[in-house]
């Protein structure tokens, strides 16, 4: 969904957001990226905060899942996440879940809010001479 703000979303990410029959989301999301769902979508918030989960990861790969499951054939179910799902954000667990239950899925990376916001004011994370690599760390455990 991109690193914030609802206008950074990748063009193919806002058109899968158009097209979804189903949105299962995180709170990282820009809310308003989901006033752009058709109408009629069914939007499942699975947002964690930390120490305050609502749902396991456990529960989301359950739940993306029987989503996948239990839609008509031709349905579109997306996972709608903050910055880029695979930096920090579980995306491998949620593709494994998927893959052990035999549903084929597409990833569309976002933008990753590490390279977007120094971006956003103006601060290269590598310049000649200055600086020739960067290293991305959390500061929690994910």
């Amino acid at each position: 969904a991109g690193p914030g703000c609802a206008d950074l979303i990748t063009v193919r990410g806002l058109r899968l957001v158009r097209e979804a029959d189903v949105i299962v989301h995180d709170r990282l999301i820009p809310v308003d990226l989901l006033d752009k769902a058709k109408f009629g979508a069914k939007i499942i918030n699975v947002g964690k905060a930390p120490n305050k989960v609502r749902f396991k990861q456990v529960d989301i790969n359950r739940i993306l899942v029987e989503e996948a499951r239990k839609a008509a054939r031709g349905s579109l179910i997306v996972r709608l996440k903050g910055g880029d799902p695979f930096v920090f954000g579980l995306g491998g667990d949620e593709v494994i879940a998927l893959q052990n239950a035999n549903i084929s899925c597409e990833i569309v990376p976002g933008i990753t809010s590490s390279i977007a916001v120094p971006a956003c004011v103006g601060i290269p994370v590598t310049q000649k001479i200055i600086a020739t690599s960067f290293t991305v760390i959390s500061g929690h455990y994910a």
